[in-house]
């Protein structure tokens, strides 16, 4: 059983940057594909980015692609999660999340381990 603990979450300001990261408790999940998901209040839970175990292939949301990046070390057992350009609608609680695929899939169902995630708000 894999357990990912998240970490980095706050309050900041439109047009802030923040870095997510998230720890999985058996040092190492390099096996896995992670992934980031969110959910704002009265929403689903919706797909952010994802990246394969090698870290050789990434996937991004269309409303992240260019502010957010997404990367692992496996040596370190951590997935982080740059988030560069914050507006009010990236406002959500952040899920760290691991699957057994071998693409960086968008779908949630493909994940199997879920962190408790960490609350990012963005508000002037």
């Amino acid at each position: 059983q894999v357990q990912l603990v998240e970490s980095g979450g706050g309050l900041v300001q439109p047009g802030d940057s923040l870095r997510l990261s998230c720890t999985a408790s058996i040092g190492t999940a390099s096996h896995l594909t992670m992934a980031w998901f969110r959910q704002a209040p009265g929403k689903e839970r919706e797909f952010v980015t994802s990246i394969t175990g090698n870290a050789g292939s990434t996937n991004y949301a269309y409303s992240v692609k260019g502010r957010f990046t997404v990367s692992r070390d496996n040596a370190k057992g951590t997935l982080d999660l740059q988030m560069n350009s914050l507006k009010s609608d990236d406002t959500a609680v952040y899920y760290c999340a691991g699957g057994q695929t071998d693409w960086p899939t968008p779908t949630r169902s493909a994940y199997d381990y879920w962190g408790q995630g960490t609350q990012v708000t963005v508000s002037s």
